[in-house]
């Protein structure tokens, strides 16, 4: 694998190194050795797949307060999004700042997201599906989200929002 780390402190890019013959190809796509050699937590305790019917659909922007914070590695079985990842952690070298990546089904590419940042997408196909690696159990009451739209961030989706959920929708802005 190959760690391509982000403007997001401890947030990284993961390429996976597909090895081919007349069969197909074979690729590593976690290892908690590399992944603690790169300083990243490689705990997985909880898996989730997200599928989303509709290209232009919006999930974010969320994560979980301490003591529930949780890291994710992520990666797009199939169709394609815009994931976007945005760092509030306070006294963060990017705090406000956000990272955005297109994933496709296939590319061989991974986002790791660390404890504390916020995570978001838009579907760029219809039945896209998202496959999540957590590193803690989902807290319903230690998740907090942020207006995807809030105009803090500059975040340019790269489509129209046709579907989001009303708590998505209702988030409140960064500094209200």
């Amino acid at each position: 694998m190959i760690f391509r780390e982000t403007l997001v402190p401890g947030a990284f890019l993961i390429e996976l190194e597909p090895h081919r013959d007349e069969r197909g190809s074979f690729a590593r796509s976690f290892c908690a050795r590399e992944f603690e050699a790169h300083g990243l937590d490689p705990r997985v305790v909880q898996c989730n797949l997200s599928h989303n019917r509709l290209r232009g659909t919006l999930r974010g922007l969320h994560a979980q307060r301490p003591p529930h914070a949780e890291a994710k590695l992520l990666r797009c079985t199939r169709g394609a999004l815009h994931d976007v990842i945005l760092d509030l952690r306070p006294g963060s070298a990017a705090e406000g700042k956000h990272v955005a990546v297109t994933l496709r089904a296939g590319d061989g590419r991974m986002l790791f997201v660390p404890k504390g940042v916020y995570h978001g997408f838009l579907t760029l196909a219809d039945d896209t599906e998202v496959f999540y690696q957590m590193s803690e159990f989902y807290e319903p009451t230690s998740a907090v989200g942020v207006r995807w739209n809030d105009p803090a961030f500059g975040i340019e989706w790269p489509g129209e929002v046709r579907v989001i959920s009303e708590r998505d929708a209702s988030y409140p802005s960064w500094r209200s």
